[in-house]
């Protein structure tokens, strides 16, 4: 029987279901999957300027494909995989072959002391063989994959071939003579040097389980019941970091390796959170790598990919027609680093961020306020973070309770920020802003009858109820009746208290599809802001309901997804998968909930 050292990957085996969810490493594009008895490496990029050639990134064919093991004669071998976060071992009838990461472009794969083979597809130019296997340098011109391959073997060779095949695939065929030290080695890299070093089998397991083992150890105990999802969740955040090269400033973490490959700004504020508990310079870079991007007049980036930065991005109107605006995404950087700073003590590091995040405030209110009443708008559906909101059904820009209600718990976060480094000037003025802003959300949106703020577009409330209409609350600046007319709604079985909340849409407005993005899906981040809204606001019991139930919600799957259904908490058809901040969010709630702690 296969077995560990590790307490923690023996946790872990089998959940790495390689149909549907890659085996990967820290800092690798190398995605390997699994179809039938065959295994494939996609790549997670994006390199939108390539997809007139190779295609949409999550559509793109495989860098490597059709990847089968084969006996002494070439007939394909069944594969029985058992997954570990570190490895993968694979029993054949011609003996056991194990996989795991040499390096981030480096696959190494141990053979079994037997005669057989290695079979695959590349997605490539140009390859030649040689007495250790081949490679594959690509053609300047019409270089198919983007990436120079490499394989090799210290088993002596039998056969080895390369042929032109179907689609810009060649075709390798390997037949090797194994013994008891044989191993293969695939290189896949963007780079001319190409790695074709076979070191010993048994030192490159240990090197493997032991950067696994130590990563889930560093984290903190949780109460048995969340272990097995929280272990999951932390594979999660160290298999989806990507490593900095190009506009990838810093090592950073991809929303989901096999949806979104990128840093995405909202997104990054909570896998920060997650990440504090773990790695400090890893937390803190998670803002520093938007911040390396500050636009002179303050705006951040919606995303940073490895070839630039998005801060346009065209939207279909009502009526079909197409505009182009600036997006970003909401602010809640201020949020964040003062979180940080709360765990690490670290003055250095608000002292760091402190002009930059001010910049990107003052921004939101000079470049988003047409009207100029002090309510700032969004101007791109895309900015808000709730991309196919009905709260942009009827066009932009929107001037919107939740964007005001982040950029009071800004001011307010940079009033604390201040403070701690003795701006007292600077921390009144943060004060009296966020104070001023609060007010004035009150008189902008604010419906008695109601009892929620709706979002307004060209001065008309737009009347989709949604938890957006409800944020205010978390601000902690509302007076006690509107605070219990917001709980209310909150706590409506009718409308947003579902098997699972919240929903993103009221369960009784007419809008209502609990399976669309944005529609009425449950999103957790959504609840992390009102667990601790409720908890700011005086109301323990109801934060620890909330808590209760999102943590529920995100151990009724193996994996662990982009959003969910309110009401049977499966995953809607389209909701991304092994993804990043519902990962954060539950290492979050489940370290302060076996702490018995709230927020």
């Amino acid at each position: 029987m296969i077995k560990t050292n590790s307490v923690y990957l023996e946790r872990l085996r089998g959940r790495i279901n390689l149909e549907q969810i890659p085996f990967s490493e820290r800092g690798s594009r190398l995605l390997i999957l699994r179809r039938n008895h065959a295994l494939y490496i996609r790549l997670a990029e994006r390199w939108a300027k390539w997809e007139a050639e190779v295609g949409h990134y999550r559509q793109r064919r495989p860098v490597l494909d059709d990847l089968v093991f084969t006996d002494e004669h070439g007939t394909p071998l069944e594969l029985y995989l058992v997954e570990y976060p570190h490895a993968l071992y694979l029993e054949t009838r011609l003996g056991k072959f194990w996989l795991t990461f040499l390096d981030e472009e480096t696959i190494y794969l141990k053979l079994p002391p037997a005669c057989g083979g290695i079979s695959f597809r590349v997605f490539a130019l140009n390859g030649h063989t040689d007495r250790r296997g081949g490679e594959f340098k690509g053609d300047p011109e019409h270089r198919r994959t983007h990436r120079n391959v490499a394989y090799t073997t210290n088993a002596p060779i039998l056969q080895n071939s390369i042929a032109e095949d179907a689609d810009g695939y060649a075709r390798v065929a390997l037949q090797f003579d194994g013994a008891a030290d044989s191993a293969f080695v695939l290189n896949i890299t963007p780079r001319l040097g190409l790695n074709r070093s076979v070191p010993r089998a048994p030192e490159v397991l240990r090197a493997a389980e032991k950067r696994w083992h130590e990563w889930f150890a560093a984290a903190p105990i949780v109460q048995d019941r969340f272990a097995d999802q929280y272990y999951y969740a932390w594979w999660i955040l160290r298999a989806g970091l990507l490593s900095s090269r190009f506009f990838l400033t810093r090592e950073a973490m991809m929303p989901s390796m096999v949806h979104y490959v990128g840093v995405w700004a909202w997104d990054a504020f909570f896998h920060a959170l997650a990440y504090r508990y773990m790695d400090k310079p890893l937390a803190e870079n998670q803002i520093r790598i938007l911040l390396d991007h500050q636009r002179e007049d303050g705006m951040l980036p919606d995303a940073v990919h490895d070839e630039g930065v998005t801060l346009h991005w065209q939207f279909s109107s009502k009526d079909g027609v197409i505009h182009e605006a600036e997006v970003t995404k909401p602010p809640l950087v201020a949020w964040t680093a003062l979180k940080l700073y709360e765990y690490f003590g670290d003055r250095e590091f608000l002292s760091e961020v402190y002009e930059p995040i001010a910049r990107w405030n003052y921004w939101w209110f000079a470049k988003n306020d047409d009207d100029h009443d002090g309510i700032a708008q969004y101007n791109h559906p895309n900015s808000s973070g709730l991309d196919d909101s009905p709260l942009w059904d009827f066009g932009m820009p929107v001037e919107a309770p939740d964007l005001n209600t982040y950029l009071v718990m800004q001011q307010d976060a940079l009033a604390r920020i201040a403070e701690i480094l003795g701006l007292q000037e600077d921390a009144r003025e943060w004060k009296s802003k966020a104070d001023a802003l609060a007010a004035r959300m009150v008189e902008h949106f604010w419906d008695e009858r109601a009892g929620v703020f709706w979002a307004m577009r060209r001065h008309e409330p737009i009347r989709v109820l949604t938890p957006f209409n409800l944020y205010p609350f978390l601000s902690g600046h509302l007076d006690l009746a509107k605070r219990k007319r917001i709980l209310d709604h909150l706590f409506n079985p009718n409308e947003f208290w579902l098997e699972h909340p919240i929903p993103t849409v009221a369960k009784n407005d007419p809008l209502y599809d609990p399976n669309q993005m944005w529609r009425g899906p449950t999103w957790v981040n959504i609840n992390h802001l009102f667990i601790e809204g409720l908890a700011r606001n005086g109301y323990p019991e109801q934060a620890r309901a909330l808590r209760d139930k999102t943590l529920q919600l995100l151990m009724h799957q193996r994996d662990i997804y982009e959003y969910y259904n309110p009401e049977t908490g499966t995953a809607p058809p389209r909701a991304a998968s092994v993804f990043g901040w519902s990962s954060a969010v539950f290492i979050d709630l489940a370290i302060k909930a076996s702490r018995g702690e709230v927020v």
